[in-house]
């Protein structure tokens, strides 16, 4: 037997943990070509929170009673696949359950002595190529320029603000507590907490890019703030994936128009034949040090619910993840 957790009932606003429960399945068998894994730790992501709705997106939606899939990283238990073995490190979309069989051919091998395995979940997986799909392909951001990001001390924008750095951009980012701030002043960007200080005054000398992770007033006040000609990357809008009801949208749209901006949504799985590209330049920066890999770790999977729920009260700094076994 393992355990897994799965959705119990739709969400209602803020996910709470009476949304999800912990229940125990069997192991299935393993067919030719199938490896099963056994997690160590496993993803939550603001994303998860579109597909708990029942409506199909750019992704299929989770059903009430089924499992929850989604990143994880783990070691290989029974292989029937020839590229992997017991004891492998692989990443996986497994999702919140201890142990699960996946096909070889999904799996993603991992390499323990060039980085930690969990930064596959963020800096150097999807997490990490998001930040660098926003940047270099979305916004296409050039040395010298003045970037602002949003959420910048979560999993997806602190990977974006070391990145921007590293290609030598002006960068600035906010985050919702002076702990938060001071860690990413620490990282030698420019920084603000949101909560105390107004964006539009923060930004009040101009952008020329803004990566998005927030939506609602953090959009509004970007689109202020940018320069003719300037670009938008629309990565997320976690300020508004818990209304009830559709907020009216940023009051100052007539600026797309009057500064003649590109705003661009985008979805990382659209890029995955770059992820080679993406590796080739980011995982250097991390080996050497250059880029610093935050992460938040809750303990246990029957806390999965609760470290969810924790993204949307600003609870993690850098990538949350959730250790459900021993490495």
């Amino acid at each position: 037997m393992t355990r897994e957790v799965v959705l119990a009932a739709r969400p209602q606003g803020v996910p709470q943990e009476t949304d999800f429960e912990l229940r125990e399945t069997d192991d299935p068998e393993l067919a030719d070509g199938e490896v099963l894994v056994r997690n160590v730790f496993v993803s939550v992501d603001p994303y998860m929170r579109g597909r708990m709705t029942g409506v199909r997106t750019y992704v299929g939606p989770y059903e009430v009673g089924g499992s929850i899939d989604g990143g994880a990283v783990g070691r290989v238990v029974a292989s029937k696949y020839d590229g992997l073995s017991e004891g492998d490190w692989v990443a996986s979309m497994l999702g919140w359950r201890e142990r699960g069989v996946a096909d070889g051919e999904r799996l993603r091998k991992l390499d323990p002595s060039l980085a930690p395995p969990s930064t596959a979940l963020g800096v150097l997986g999807m997490t990490g190529f998001t930040a660098w799909v926003g940047l270099v392909r979305i916004a296409e951001v050039k040395e010298g320029e003045t970037i602002y990001v949003s959420g910048a001390a979560g999993a997806v924008g602190s990977a974006a603000v070391q990145i921007a750095k590293l290609k030598g951009l002006r960068v600035i980012g906010s985050a919702g507590s002076d702990e938060k701030v001071e860690w990413l002043r620490s990282l030698g960007l420019e920084a603000f907490n949101y909560r105390t200080t107004p964006a539009k005054e923060a930004l009040a000398e101009g952008i020329d890019v803004y990566f998005d992770n927030i939506g609602g007033e953090q959009l509004e006040a970007a689109l202020t703030a940018l320069r003719p000609f300037g670009r938008v990357a629309a990565c997320g809008a976690i300020s508004r994936y818990n209304d009830q009801r559709a907020e009216a949208g940023p009051r100052n749209l007539g600026f797309v128009v009057t500064k003649r901006l590109r705003v661009h949504g985008f979805i990382v799985s659209d890029h995955t034949a770059e992820f080679g590209d993406f590796m080739r330049e980011v995982a250097p920066w991390v080996a050497k040090g250059q880029i610093e890999c935050r992460e938040t770790v809750v303990e246990g999977l029957e806390n999965v619910p609760a470290a969810f729920t924790g993204l949307f009260h600003g609870h993690n700094t850098g990538k949350m993840l959730v250790r459900v076994g021993p490495d």
